[in-house]
């Protein structure tokens, strides 16, 4: 980066304003003091200092999943890709990912983007995310990009036990102050579409931004329910954001939480209010999407006239775009992560109407590396610290997230294509509370990760469960039943044409063992179920716990009317001290030498 020396005081001035330590992330300084409040780091060189490129400017973060304060989370050990999505991003993991981004080993970025050496590095680099770090390096970029648009891709409002407890206030309060200009859905809905509409209207009142989802209509008159773009104007520049919330809302969720409102993908639809904007007089055309990754790339190819899609939902970390080639021209992909761990910066070079040039950066947000933006740290503290009512019981939301439920030794973590060691004690909690022999938990994104040595609070479990339908289940299942089960789930993942994926994960499983075949047909996949090393009689019924139905209460089948937070809680303490687990991952077949498989 070549600057004048005025050009670089200007840059620190404004950095130093932002709350950013630009001293401790220069080149080739090694080892520097991150802040004057916290541990030695290896910060990379410039990490936050992106140069202002083009006209057109777009700041991007998705899926924050309620997660106000820093986090760690560890990124998959296992992302798989199938058919030509194979060693294509987003499915590339541990070293392979490196390789193919070009990133270096034991840095910053290599602990952001991957899994490698988790545990040390996050010892060592610090927790990540934080709406308020997030929102200091917003404001960075603003100030050397002004009219810059803001971006949130969905996914925003759930995730904690604070979110579940202020029906999403908390999320609501903060997007206000952050300062948005467009916003689209996913968990959101599940709040109910009268909430989801009530927070909506709050927002755009406060001034703050537009809802965008093109693809949401009324069942009756297949009328749009909001608007399915915004267009503004930047550096003389008309610029277009697209909605696009996450089609599958009614089958991956309750269908009753939105009854009377239809999503999906529709490539068609989508066309034409891309024709329609570029009639408007939108030189640029963004679509804010929440379709996941690899349906955004199939997306890409078929309609004409997208410049850039900002993608979410899969909570892919993707350094670099991907660039589509379609009838009209080419389309820049991203996706940027999850947690408040990422701000994606898209910078544009427009002229006469047309894409020149662009840059994109995804950047990680290091707490240690970033101090707190003030005003949203107070606001943040503030809803926090107050005392709620939930299940009619009023009780104080501090006091009850910081309560220790067990002490811990292991790696505590979600994310990955199979299992992860959270969703193994969710799964075993709830075979020893309902006296279960099997145990499902839903292959869900969202939930952080603890280091060993950090106790489980309980706020800590409600990352993991904090959902709006929490009730557990006891069913009998047949063998058979069982495999048509994991069968269908597994469908959703591997499905080799991505407008038939959901883009969770697959399903949790306890008790039970069982070999999976990504690479094979619906039907083909699922083999070697045992449980206790006997293999299940397809004939025989077997008692089955699980959680989150999407069935309407009173309907949902072998309800026990408990809750799921309720049990692990109590599970947890009955342990007192958790000891490192053993994942029940299945054992793969035919996906030996695929990037996106490592051992972290």
């Amino acid at each position: 980066m070549n600057l004048s020396r005025r050009e670089f005081l200007q840059m620190l001035a404004a950095a130093s304003a932002a709350g950013i330590n630009l001293e401790t992330a220069q080149a080739g300084t090694g080892n520097q003091t991150v802040a004057s409040t916290v541990k030695v780091n290896r910060a990379s060189g410039n990490m936050y200092e992106v140069p202002k490129f083009g006209n057109v400017h777009i700041l991007h973060y998705t899926d924050i999943h309620a997660q106000l304060e820093p986090v760690y989370f560890r990124e998959p050990s296992i992302n798989l890709g199938i058919g030509s999505m194979k060693g294509n991003p987003p499915h590339l993991v541990g070293e392979a990912f490196l390789k193919y981004f070009g990133l270096k080993p034991n840095t910053p970025e290599a602990h952001a983007f991957t899994c490698i050496n988790y545990v040390e590095a996050a010892k060592k680099y610090g927790k990540v995310g934080g709406y308020a770090h997030l929102l200091t390096l917003v404001k960075h970029m603003k100030a050397q990009r002004p009219g810059a648009l803001v971006l949130d891709g969905g996914d925003n409002w759930q995730g904690t036990g604070l979110a579940l407890w202020t029906n999403a206030q908390c999320q609501i309060d903060a997007q206000k102050l952050f300062g948005l200009d467009a916003f689209t859905s996913h968990w959101e809905a599940t709040y109910g579409k009268d909430r989801m509409m009530d927070g909506i209207k709050q927002l755009e009142a406060a001034g703050n931004m537009t809802f965008v989802a093109q693809n949401i209509r009324s069942e009756d008159f297949e009328e749009r329910v909001f608007k399915p773009y915004i267009i503004r104007e930047q550096n003389g520049v008309k610029v277009a954001i697209v909605g696009q919330a996450f089609p599958y809302t009614p089958i991956a969720n309750p269908r009753w939480m939105v009854e009377g409102w239809t999503f999906g993908i529709n490539p068609e639809d989508m066309q034409d209010v891309v024709n329609k904007a570029r009639k408007e007089g939108a030189e640029c055309v963004v679509v804010l999407s929440h379709n996941g990754m690899d349906v955004d790339l199939k997306l890409a190819s078929q309609v004409s006239g997208i410049d850039a899609i900002m993608g979410g939902h899969t909570h892919d970390a993707v350094p670099h775009p991907t660039i589509v080639k379609n009838p009209g021209g080419k389309t820049i992909v991203t996706n940027a992560g999850s947690n408040s761990k990422f701000l994606g910066v898209l910078d544009m070079d427009f002229k006469n109407g047309k894409l020149q040039d662009f840059k994109y950066h995804l950047l990680p947000v290091f707490a240690d590396f970033i101090e707190p933006d003030k005003e949203m740290a107070a606001l943040i503290e503030k809803m926090t610290n107050q005392d709620v009512t939930f299940q009619g019981k009023t009780f104080n939301a501090k006091k009850r997230l910081d309560e220790v439920v067990a002490t811990n030794e292991g790696l505590l973590y979600r994310r990955g294509n199979f299992t992860g060691s959270w969703d193994q004690l969710i799964c075993q909690a709830i075979i020893d509370a309902n006296d279960c022999e099997i145990s499902f938990s839903p292959g869900v994104r969202w939930g952080t990760s603890l280091i060993p040595g950090e106790p489980i609070k309980y706020g800590d479990l409600m990352t993991e469960v904090g959902l709006t339908y929490p009730n557990v289940t006891v069913n009998e299942f047949t063998g058979e039943q069982i495999k048509g089960i994991l069968e269908d789930v597994c469908d959703n993942i591997f499905n080799k044409d991505p407008y038939y994926q959901q883009g969770g994960d697959m399903v949790r499983v306890g008790g039970m063992t069982y070999a999976c075949a990504p690479n094979e047909v619906k039907g083909k996949r699922i083999s070697e179920m045992a449980l206790g090393g006997k293999p299940l009689d397809p004939n025989k019924k077997y008692k089955v716990a699980g959680w989150a139905s999407v069935q309407k209460p009173g309907e949902i089948p072998g309800d026990t009317g408990k809750m799921i937070w309720d049990q692990v809680e109590t599970w947890l303490r009955d342990k007192k001290h958790i000891k490192p687990v053993k994942i029940n991952e299945p054992r793969l077949i035919g996906v030996k030498g695929n990037p996106g498989l490592t051992n972290c």
